[in-house]
């Protein structure tokens, strides 16, 4: 079985074309994809070469883990339903690319496991779950036990702070305040508050969750803590990470880096989505068909504007 699919052929070389699938195992489903997200981080850093080396990275490749779909054939072991629609965080399923992660693709090949069955009103909308748990992810072990714990300020609001502070409201924490220095940024809060920093004079944050990636923040942030107070790390920093040791000595700061989601984190924000409690709505401003994908990935990655952009992969062969 053949797909089109979004191939980075090598870094900053970008195709849709066809590839051969994998055989389905009996454990396995194919999934006719409906839609899929563009991620800022990761993909972004596989198209530009900037992916720090790990085990199978290599071009060409097939990006991607946001994507939904509706299942077009369940293996008998696969514990999915033909007809179900889908979250499905990627897939290894082609002949002729590296799957990393193996989303962007008209149809995929994956163990029915690997999925997880969508309301079928939640249609493009599911492609932000994984971005809702790597939210969830950065809000540490055990939200529900410790709201107190959870962040005081983002940073950052782009989509991913844009769901932790949606996830810190509707854990019952105080609603945070989020920093942004970009006006086209600061619009579209939901029960919290955006502020340029220059704007904000609070020094006493006790959580501070950094989703911004900027290089050489960490100094101004400790400046904004309370004693003992902790920075989570939630960006991907492509420079080291460095800071002034006395004020961060006479603060006591502990930092934490929350890096991939588990399998908890997707199950609580599946079960959030699937039962309306999590506010999905306002975070997709951006969609093109999926044969102009070199476009909506310039957008993606260049314009401030776009908060998520997806791929529509409905009319793909």
């Amino acid at each position: 079985m053949k797909t089109s699919a979004v191939v980075f052929e090598q870094p900053e070389q970008l195709s849709v074309r066809s590839l051969e699938l994998v055989p389905a195992t009996a454990a396995d489903v194919i999934v006719a994809m409906c839609w899929s997200g563009i991620s800022t981080g990761t993909e972004k850093l596989l198209f530009t070469g900037r992916m720090p080396p790990f085990p199978g990275l290599g071009y060409p490749l097939v990006p991607g883990y946001e994507g939904v779909g509706t299942i077009l054939e369940a293996g008998p072991e696969s514990g999915r339903e033909v007809g179900d629609l889908v979250y499905v965080s990627g897939s290894r399923g082609f002949v002729e690319a590296r799957g990393l992660f193996g989303g962007q693709a008209a149809y995929v090949v994956v163990p029915g496991a690997k999925t997880m069955v969508l309301r079928p009103d939640l249609g493009e909308r599911g492609t932000l779950l994984a971005l809702a748990a790597t939210a969830h992810h950065a809000l540490g072990d055990d939200p529900v036990a410790h709201p107190a714990q959870l962040p005081e300020l983002i940073v950052g609001h782009g989509a991913l702070g844009r769901l932790i502070a949606r996830l810190v409201v509707l854990y019952g924490a105080p609603a945070p305040t989020v920093w942004e220095t970009n006006p086209i940024r600061m619009e579209g809060a939901r029960g919290y508050t955006v502020v340029h920093p220059d704007h904000d004079p609070r020094r006493n944050y006790r959580t501070i969750c950094d989703v911004s990636g900027a290089e050489g923040l960490l100094d101004t942030l400790i400046e904004r803590l309370a004693p003992g107070g902790e920075i989570c790390l939630a960006g991907f920093y492509s420079e080291p990470v460095h800071f002034t040791f006395p004020p961060a000595f006479l603060r006591e700061v502990r930092i934490r880096i929350a890096a991939q989601w588990k399998e908890q984190d997707l199950r609580a924000v599946a079960a959030f989505a699937n039962s309306g409690t999590l506010d999905l709505d306002g975070l997709i401003t951006h969609r093109e068909p999926a044969v102009r994908a070199a476009d909506a990935y310039a957008t993606a990655f260049g314009d401030p504007r776009c908060v998520k952009m997806i791929l529509d992969w409905r009319t793909a062969a």
